[in-house]
């Protein structure tokens, strides 16, 4: 990972030291070498007067999608970090709910211990991504009804980029993410969960503030715990050969009135933890959530977001099990009474930790400031491409596998508006 960029117009001037760090073969001799290099400086200078599109050309789209859906994704509801993990009433819950703290507590002894876990005041990590869409298909009425394939990760294709994560007990993180030049930032202060990207102003989260869902790939066993401590024990799968068992945790009806808006409704969101038999850790975090976007009369249009993470590599860093190692799938399925308005988009990212240090000094509750130009009563989107009249979320050319021009937003579904235009004040944490 680079954490220096040279200097574009001199030579021998000093070089500029990255807030985010970024993967070395950005600036390698391959094909996209020169092509890397001219991002990254454009992305450098903010106050260009070119526009992302005429940087980026067609992968402007495409990139917009990723970071929007894969970037900064939230859990579905807020983590409490101040009851103890096991009590002494254990045998009069459930067994269901029993059986999920039992398997939380091996879980907290996988991964160093309740006294290892709780001296952690605050962390960093640093590491670097890799992410494509890999396919788009189109209902009936569309492309014959066939399946376009855009990027195939294990032969290099993808964006390449590297993120910056800071946390502090109990609710306060930050990310920095930069893909291919392009940055999102996300964070919370404990009150408000904010999100900010090239092509969209500072807003805010609607309902309480909750977990980056990053953490939750196995960088912060605490938040782990304390999430699935209160999930039930729902059987058992096998995962690449590890047998497994499954916790689930789905959200509650007022967290889901609390994200949701007057046109579109959270149905559910319910979240699996697959923790391994042999040896206690989380091997693949599993969530899925589907709303309901009101269209014009009584039409309805139904968005399912299914996101699978399996979770490799752990390394022990101060006396922490941390995963170094991971990657994500990502389903976005739409559809509705219409069958031309199905389609499904898969996408990828492929990440790899760096680095990771606990208990960082010097780190105050300033570095966790929102955005000065944040919308505190921004509405929370979905990682979704609107179109009028109910078209496909990503138009895809028949002759091309690229993607034509179109915007990242969250879905306020009113044929009377400008869709494009209107729901672009809602861009998608998750």
């Amino acid at each position: 990972m680079m954490k220096l960029c040279p200097n574009f117009d001199r030579e021998d001037g000093l070089e500029t030291v990255l807030e985010v760090p970024i993967p070395e073969e950005m600036f390698g001799s391959n094909k996209n070498g020169n092509s890397s290099r001219r991002n990254l400086k454009a992305w450098m200078r903010p106050h260009t007067d070119r526009s992302l599109a005429d940087i980026f050309g067609r992968r402007n789209t495409e990139i917009q999608l990723l970071l929007g859906i894969v970037g900064a994704p939230l859990i579905p509801l807020p983590i409490c970090f101040d009851h103890q993990f096991i009590n002494c009433n254990i045998k009069d819950q459930p067994i269901g709910a029993s059986m999920a703290k039992y398997i939380v507590q091996q879980y907290i002894a996988a991964v160093g211990g309740e006294r290892a876990m709780n001296s952690v005041d605050s962390m960093y990590a640093m590491g670097k991504v890799k992410m494509g869409a890999l396919e788009f298909f189109a209902g009936e009425g569309s492309l014959n009804n066939k399946v376009v394939k855009v990027k195939n990760l294990m032969n290099g294709d993808g964006e390449t980029g590297g993120f910056v994560l800071w946390e502090k007990r109990p609710d306060f993180w930050c990310l920095e993410l930069v893909v291919s030049g392009c940055k999102i930032s996300a964070g919370s202060d404990g009150k408000v969960a904010w999100r900010q990207t090239p092509w969209h102003h500072s807003h805010a989260s609607r309902g309480p503030p909750r977990p980056l869902r990053r953490f939750l790939q196995g960088l912060d066993p605490k938040s782990t715990a304390n999430l699935f401590s209160n999930s039930i024990c729902d059987g058992e799968k096998a995962i690449n050969d590890e047998d497994c068992f499954v916790l689930k945790l789905e959200a509650e009806p007022s967290s889901l009135r609390a994200r949701s808006t007057g046109n579109v409704e959270i149905i559910r969101h319910t979240v699996w933890g697959y923790f391994s038999q042999r040896t206690g850790l989380l091997v693949q975090l599993q969530d899925s959530h589907l709303l309901r976007i009101k269209a014009s009369g009584n039409d309805s249009i139904y968005w399912e977001t299914t996101m699978e993470s399996k979770i490799q590599d752990y390394r022990t860093i101060d006396g922490i099990n941390i995963a170094h190692g991971g990657r994500t799938s990502v389903s976005l399925y739409r559809f509705g009474e219409n069958s031309e308005r199905h389609s499904r988009t898969r996408m990828e990212e492929v990440w790899a930790i760096e680095e990771v240090d606990f208990n960082i000094k010097g780190l105050s509750m300033d570095c966790f400031l929102p955005p000065s130009d944040l919308k505190k009563e921004g509405e929370e989107g979905y990682g979704v491409m609107t179109c009028n009249k109910g078209k496909l979320p990503l138009k895809i050319r028949s002759a091309s596998t690229r993607i034509s021009v179109s915007k990242v937003v969250t879905v306020d579904v009113d044929d009377s508006k400008n869709n494009t235009e209107d729901a672009d004040d809602h861009e998608d944490d998750y």
